[in-house]
């Protein structure tokens, strides 16, 4: 899961560290990190590494814990997170 997430202005970073453990303890969930898009300062990337698109999107998504992230930084966005989903089809070096 790779949501692109534009925030408001100085909340960068808001509620992601204390939001972690709530994806770190879900179901599949194998790490997650933060990236800031250089060109675009005011966007981030949330990379959530998923044993299965299912783990995130039934799993997690219906649970307590997706609810709890939410609250936490819903705030901080300035517009809806556009959402997708990935997988490594080739891995150099």
């Amino acid at each position: 899961m790779i949501p692109e997430i534009a925030v408001k202005p100085g909340s960068e970073r808001a509620g992601v560290g204390r939001a972690a453990p709530l994806f770190l303890r879900a179901k599949g969930c194998h790490g997650l990190s933060l990236h800031r898009v250089i060109e675009t300062p005011a966007v981030y990337r949330l990379v959530v590494k998923w044993e299965t698109v299912d783990n995130h999107m039934v799993h997690f998504r219906n649970s307590d814990d997706f609810q709890e992230w939410r609250r936490l930084v819903g705030s901080c966005f300035d517009a809806a997170p556009n959402v997708t989903h990935s997988e490594v089809v080739a891995s150099f070096g």
